[in-house]
């Protein structure tokens, strides 16, 4: 799998329909106007010069805490699921990460989701605990 940035409005777009594989209720526009902010990295992942996954990434050091990579979007097309590509996407945004200094590799992920829990854990990441949110 060839991975690399995706920077401009044309890259971008093309993973809009994979991206809302993951967020179905954001509208395209919105999808796209995230993955422009300055601080978000966009990681495609193609074989054969095909888009399959990606992966949106931005690093933060908030106060007490470590420098963390936050992996807020990792998905792979879902025809083309179960064939290692989401696997090496985050094998890439962990070498990433080590690159600029992060201590950690870390992501958010719904409730009852016990499928994605285990992908994770599979892949040696922890659950330590919840993230707490109140919409306003």
């Amino acid at each position: 799998m060839d991975v690399r940035e995706l920077t401009d409005e044309s890259e971008r777009r093309e993973t809009v329909p994979i991206l809302r594989q993951l967020w179905d209720d954001a509208a395209p526009e919105e999808v796209l106007e995230w993955t422009g902010d300055d601080e978000y990295h966009l990681f495609g992942g193609f074989v054969d010069g095909e888009l399959v996954g990606v992966a949106g990434v931005l690093v933060a050091g908030v106060l007490h805490h470590a420098r963390h990579a936050w992996l807020y979007d990792l998905v792979v097309d879902e025809p083309r699921r179960g064939e290692g590509h989401g696997r090496a996407l985050v094998a890439f945004v962990e070498r990433w990460a080590d690159e600029r200094n992060c201590e950690y590799v870390a992501l958010a992920s719904p409730l009852g989701k016990d499928d994605v829990h285990d992908y994770y854990q599979e892949q040696r990441y922890e659950k330590w605990g919840y993230v707490i949110e109140k919409e306003l």
